[in-house]
């Protein structure tokens, strides 16, 4: 099976509010992909203060799959390639004073190399099974808003996973705003693979809405800024009723316009 190991770091290095992880938005050690291909015989040490990035697959094993913890203090934002997720997430963690967590960043700097060239060079299911175990391994840290790539949400475990220890908030945008967003990077986003986005895009939205509509809460998003989307989310966020009070008190002062 392909792993991917955590980089070293010092324990207190990137560390957020509430102990979870500070991204700035750009990625360590993307080198060479010799996280994925050292991880099987790489061995973590706790007297090396490393800790496995992946949790076993046992542990990720739920008594009540289907039974949501109550209240949430990890916000996951679910939602196809150009939704948002990272802008508005971003803020979403600013205004709530939370760390934010984008599990693509997560991958590809244990992996030591680009979320394309993980692609490329392994396949869409060995990263696929990567990403399930990253995102396992990041639902078990502290309150925090997380990012997750578009197909993450489609796998029964992570899906799972997340209703058990969050509360699911998928950004949903049309079809144009997505073409829009996502054409001027398309060679970076491996599903697009530098094609024309549109068919990809709506092929994409026929698989994964009727999957995405699992959500806790859905709200839509479009050409307005990223802040007034955060602020839809903050107010939709207090109206679910699964937030812990304070962070509902909080979220409720920052959705007020």
């Amino acid at each position: 099976m392909l792993s991917i190991p955590e980089c070293p770091a010092d324990d207190n290095a990137g560390r957020g509010p509430a102990g979870g992880l500070r991204r700035t938005g750009s990625v360590r050690n993307i080198r060479d992909c010799t996280g994925l291909n050292n991880g099987l015989q790489r061995s973590l040490h706790p007297s090396a203060g490393l800790k496995p990035l992946f949790v076993s697959a046992a542990a990720m094993t739920l008594s009540d799959p289907g039974a949501p913890t109550q209240p949430a203090n990890q916000v996951v934002l679910i939602g196809l390639m150009g939704a948002g997720k990272s802008s508005v997430g971003r803020r979403l963690a600013k205004r709530l004073g939370l760390a934010f967590v984008d599990s693509d960043d997560e991958i590809a700097e244990a992996a030591g190399c680009s979320i394309p060239e993980i692609f490329a060079r392994f396949g869409e299911p060995a990263f696929r099974d990567g990403e399930r175990r990253v995102i396992a391994r990041l639902l078990s840290a502290d309150a925090q808003v997380l990012a997750t790539g578009g197909g993450a949400f489609m796998n029964d475990e992570t899906r799972a996973l997340i209703r058990r220890r969050g509360i699911s908030v998928w950004l949903r945008a049309d079809l144009d705003t997505l073409v829009q967003r996502t054409a001027r990077r398309a060679g970076e986003r491996p599903l697009l693979n530098g094609s024309n986005p549109r068919p990809v895009l709506e092929k994409l939205m026929a698989e994964r809405h009727p999957i995405y509509a699992e959500a806790d809460v859905v709200v839509d998003t479009g050409t307005e800024p990223p802040d007034d989307t955060a602020s839809r989310v903050l107010a939709a966020l207090v109206a679910s009723g699964r937030l812990p009070p304070s962070l509902a008190q909080r979220a409720s002062a920052e959705a007020k316009p």
